[in-house]
């Protein structure tokens, strides 16, 4: 483990990065606006229990696999692009509501369920093979070269960076359902539905044309 200062900073750094929007604080906020804070936190936890799964495989060195494989890569780059196209799908063709009442009951809807909330968040991670590569350039800087146990080094920083990601995505949950309970942005949820699925459909062509990292 890094002594405190690199550990401060691994943390400070953890939060920034958390902070920047992208795909997975798109599905916390737009789960969120048009369900409540407690779907925006339970896709949160979904994409954060998503970043497990990348940590510990990398930890075993599937995601080396993925940073030197072409062909590996791309089979989950283009899995996770056509998830996300299909999320983006689904919002630009969700129905706008056609009168006050209409928005009202959108408002206060709930979805399928807070499973399907949970593993879309969960998919939308495991499905992206550049949150792995991101896991196997940023989590090894903080780690001594000489540490006698890299792999549980690794496995360590990757489990605190994920559960320090769990109070953003929840301040991005909670922000988010207040917004959603303000009346104007009631009116505007079917257009936020668009805006958000239109950023989705851009995620997955930029995840879709995104080349694989060339090993060393």
């Amino acid at each position: 483990m890094p002594d405190l200062q690199h550990l401060l900073l691994f943390i400070a750094a953890g939060w920034l990065l958390n902070l920047t929007p992208g795909p997975d604080v798109l599905y916390i906020v737009s789960n969120a606006l048009r369900s409540g804070a407690r779907a925006g936190i339970v896709a949160g936890l979904g994409i954060t229990a998503g970043c497990f799964v990348h940590v510990f495989a990398a930890a075993v060195g599937v995601g080396a696999l993925l940073a030197a494989s072409a062909t590996a890569f791309a089979v989950l780059k283009w899995m996770g692009a056509a998830y996300l196209l299909w999320i983006g799908a689904r919002l630009l063709l969700a129905r706008a509501p056609q009168a006050t009442a209409d928005l009202a009951a959108l408002a206060r809807s709930q979805p399928a369920s807070l499973r399907a909330v949970f593993l879309g968040g969960f998919w939308t991670n495991v499905l992206n093979p550049k949150v792995a590569i991101f896991f196997l350039a940023f989590v090894p800087q903080f780690i001594a070269p000489d540490a006698a146990h890299k792999a549980w080094a690794f496995v360590l920083l990757g489990v605190l960076f994920n559960l320090n990601s769990i109070p953003v995505n929840s301040g991005w949950a909670l922000a988010a359902a207040w917004m959603a309970r303000r009346q104007s942005i009631q009116r505007s949820l079917h257009w936020l539905d668009r805006a958000a699925g239109v950023m989705f459909v851009a995620f997955g062509l930029r995840l879709a044309l995104t080349d694989a990292p060339r090993s060393a």
